[in-house]
């Protein structure tokens, strides 16, 4: 079995005439790859990160695609003044935000006896709390319109456990319980809430941060035999996002080839 990444698919416009907001969308993780394929599959966008400097490159790059730069604001998502300042900008920059992809997280690896009150509250907030302050921003402004979708990023750590992972786990376990509940409360304005749940996506920050020999082990529990791409990730994100998903709404995707 080959374990060489497949070649993305061609793009079917299926985000033709929708806006999309992401967060955490600098560097070359899911978010900027989300961003990418939301491009190539016909929406308009605003990105956002905490990196300028990345943020900025990022626009740039998905510049490049079409012709068009997408509006790039800066966004520390453990501050409510600056998460309610990004959503503003994006609806002024794009009309309205018919799509809303919460994709900031942050993880690390720390044993329970040795965490730290700090690390545990600050993978906590990045990855947990910053999903519930982008979605109670922007969600008046979909449920007023009566349409819109919001697709959360969450982990199969959710659901299985890993050394040094609690906080980062406990974190994203929340995403998927949120996510579910959301859904019921915007379910009667047609808005739609779900996630997707990767095992192993590869790029270049998880590889520095990642301790030695760590990624060897995660990489042999998969059936393909490899991480996945980023762009894998996003091409269930953009299917959450666009209408082939309309009947979909509370539901958690395992993006994974992950084995017991």
């Amino acid at each position: 079995m080959s374990n060489t990444p497949p070649k993305p698919p061609p793009a079917r416009n299926l985000l033709e005439g929708k806006t999309v907001l992401v967060t955490a969308a600098a560097g070359t993780g899911i978010g900027f790859a989300t961003a990418k394929r939301c491009v190539e599959e016909g929406a308009r966008i605003c990105i956002s990160d905490l990196h300028e400097r990345r943020l900025q490159e990022a626009a740039d790059q998905l510049a490049e695609i079409n012709g068009e730069r997408p509006a790039a604001l800066l966004c520390d998502v453990t501050q409510e003044d600056q998460v309610r300042t990004l959503v503003s900008g994006a609806i002024d920059a794009l009309g309205r935000v018919d799509v809303l992809v919460n994709n900031a997280g942050l993880g690390g690896f720390a044993p329970v006896v040795s965490m730290t009150d700090e690390q545990w509250h600050k993978v906590l907030d990045v990855t947990l709390h910053s999903t519930f302050r982008m979605t109670r921003a922007v969600l008046p402004h979909m449920l007023e319109r009566r349409s819109g979708a919001i697709v959360n990023n969450a982990s199969v750590l959710g659901w299985r456990a890993q050394k040094g992972q609690a906080h980062y786990a406990a974190a994203k376990a929340g995403v998927m319980a949120f996510t579910r509940c959301v859904a019921l409360e915007a379910a009667e304005a047609n808005v739609r809430v779900n996630a997707v749940a990767p095992s192993l996506a590869m790029h270049e920050f998880l590889s520095k941060v990642t301790p030695a020999g760590l990624l060897e082990e995660l990489i042999g529990r998969e059936a393909f035999g490899r991480a996945a791409e980023p762009w894998e990730i996003a091409n269930v994100i953009v299917f959450l996002a666009s209408d082939n998903a309309s009947y979909m709404t509370g539901e958690v995707l395992s993006v994974s080839s992950q084995h017991p």
